[in-house]
């Protein structure tokens, strides 16, 4: 047989294999730079830190490879520069703390936020005395209302407000849960959209009467603000539930869902 006719039926026994060959699960998988979209999560802290922050950003890692968004994470606030900034769908500050933003770098997130970036915090990074950008007014215009102090670590019954909210989405109406419980000056109801309150009767801390916020949205300029105060504990970011409830922020904070922003009637 000559060597085109031999090279002729070579072709074909392979593509018979290959056709014959089961298709593995990394085959199938969307290679790492096809994300549907970029978030990146902050951490830096010059005030307390949490423990739960390692556990915080592995979760959010985690959450990222099960439903197709990317994830960096960094404590560096260089990363704070409006060409970086527009990677990113949402900026995630988890339990930062203190003042961790130059004045170049906070006119860099609000500009960010006000363009129409998203912006999602969990946990110590509201704003207040000891908590976040104590100093930075806007930041705290941003949250409607200030931390003041918090609970000892107990259990307590979290009420959904909007059931219907898409970062609602698979949470009980009531939802018995154990963190740090954080009480705030003002109250962010009238300004922001309120997604879930906390019974004070269920727990000892609470200082804000029947009406106690603990999660909420709202739009700032064409941004998106999401935050939830829960998240305290390292152990929080292994709850099914509390997942859902980062995963719901993340879509709702990057404008990937339909989401109710007004205040509550």
């Amino acid at each position: 047989m000559s060597c085109p006719k031999k090279r002729m039926l070579l072709v074909v026994i392979l593509a018979v294999w290959g056709a014959a060959q089961p298709i593995t699960a990394a085959e199938t998988s969307p290679p790492q730079n096809e994300a549907s979209f970029r978030v990146l999560v902050f951490s830096k802290t010059l005030g307390y830190r949490h423990a739960s922050i390692t556990n915080g950003v592995q979760a959010i890692r985690q959450l990222g490879s099960q439903n197709g968004f990317s994830v960096d994470a960094t404590e560096e606030s260089e990363v704070f520069t409006e060409a970086n900034l527009a990677r990113y769908s949402a900026v995630i500050f988890l339990s930062a703390t203190g003042d961790v933003l130059n004045a170049d770098q906070e006119s860099a997130l609000k500009s960010y936020v006000v363009s129409g970036g998203g912006f999602m915090a969990i946990h110590g990074a509201v704003f207040g005395p000891l908590a976040c950008e104590e100093k930075w007014a806007w930041y705290g215009e941003m949250f409607c209302c200030a931390f003041t102090n918090h609970s000892s670590v107990v259990s307590a019954t979290v009420h959904l407000e909007d059931t219907a909210h898409s970062s609602n989405a698979g949470l009980p109406p009531s939802w018995p849960r154990t963190d740090e419980w954080y009480n705030f000056t003002g109250t962010p109801r009238g300004c922001s959209r309120i997604l879930a309150t906390l019974d004070e009767s269920t727990y000892v801390g609470g200082k804000m009467g029947a009406d106690h916020p603990i999660a909420w949205c709202r739009q700032v300029g064409r941004g998106r603000l999401w935050y939830t105060a829960m998240g305290h504990t390292e152990s929080s970011f292994a709850e099914p539930l509390f997942r859902k409830h980062l995963l719901g922020g993340i879509r709702v904070a990057a404008g990937k869902v339909r989401a109710e922003f007004s205040p509550n009637p």
